[in-house]
């Protein structure tokens, strides 16, 4: 029987339980405590776990893992609720922060009210394109509209790795049938050697599109940041988008730039705290 402290928190509906590891110990087995943290029926709840730990490179360090147990490399939007809780726990109470990532270290400027942080800006770093980096078995670099094969039926999809990877189909409609049927299957196709997160958009106007997301080890989520910083590069590279885009997600809207000077992804949204707890139990 272990006590934790937790906090559950949200960016544009992609939630996570969050614990502080600066004030309390890493759990020794973070993938057992994913999977039973997350369970929507017999747990707190959420798309995973996301340990707040000390970094000798950053001003904190972010673990994710999804609600499979699986550990991954970065989350858009769990970013932002770290650097929240990072500001406003008093860890580093700056208006610019650095988060060290398994993509990286990544820079934040937050934007507060009353010394509480309400949304972030997130430079997402530049995209990876070169298909063997993604990681993808395709020859074609950058992967733009390549014909994809999945159980007899073949997709037009673009590839892009924000540190992780992501599997951009652009529809003319958003359907249950897509996200929920197909979702899975394109997830683990051998194409993607370390599964991928995919990515269903329908394009509203050259600056403004509709996405949901089939999150690798999670199913779909109400929002997903590195996805939505990845479609504003298929966008651009497939001549369907402009470099600055809305993104409108289950969640909420994102707002994604890819600078042309610097080839980085910034993106802004929302950071928001949902509750607080204890939990006991074994895992």
């Amino acid at each position: 029987m272990s006590e934790i402290q937790f906090f559950k928190l949200h960016g544009a509906g992609n939630d996570y339980v969050y614990l502080d590891c600066f004030s309390q110990s890493e759990p020794q087995r973070p993938s057992d405590l994913a999977k039973v943290l997350a369970n929507r029926h017999k747990g707190v709840g959420g798309d995973g776990l996301i340990l707040v730990c000390p970094s000798s490179k950053a001003d904190a360090r972010m673990r994710m893992f999804n609600a499979d147990g699986s550990e991954a490399e970065m989350c858009g939007n769990g970013i932002r609720c770290v650097a929240k809780l990072v500001h406003d726990l008093g860890i580093c109470p700056k208006d610019r922060l650095e988060i060290e990532t398994g993509a990286g270290i990544l820079g934040l400027d937050l934007r507060t009210e009353n010394g509480t942080v309400t949304a972030v800006r997130v430079n997402m770093g530049q995209p990876i394109l070169e298909a063997a980096r993604i990681p993808s078995t395709f020859s074609q670099s950058p992967v733009v509209n390549q014909p994809l094969t999945v159980d007899g039926r073949t997709f037009s999809i673009c590839s892009v790795s924000m540190g992780n990877p992501h599997c951009i189909i652009f529809v003319p409609e958003l359907t249950d049938e897509l996200v929920l049927g197909w979702g899975p299957k394109i997830e683990t196709c051998p194409e993607f050697p370390k599964r991928v997160n995919v990515e269903f958009v329908q394009v509203l106007s050259p600056r403004e599109v509709r996405q949901r997301t089939w999150e690798r080890g999670s199913g779909e989520t109400q929002a997903c940041g590195t996805g939505a910083s990845a479609v504003c590069v298929a966008g651009v590279l497939s001549g369907r988008t402009e470099r600055k885009i809305g993104n409108h997600l289950l969640g909420g809207t994102l707002e994604l730039e890819w600078d042309e000077a610097t080839d980085v992804v910034y993106m802004t949204g929302p950071a928001e705290l949902a509750f607080t707890g204890t939990w006991n139990g074994t895992w």
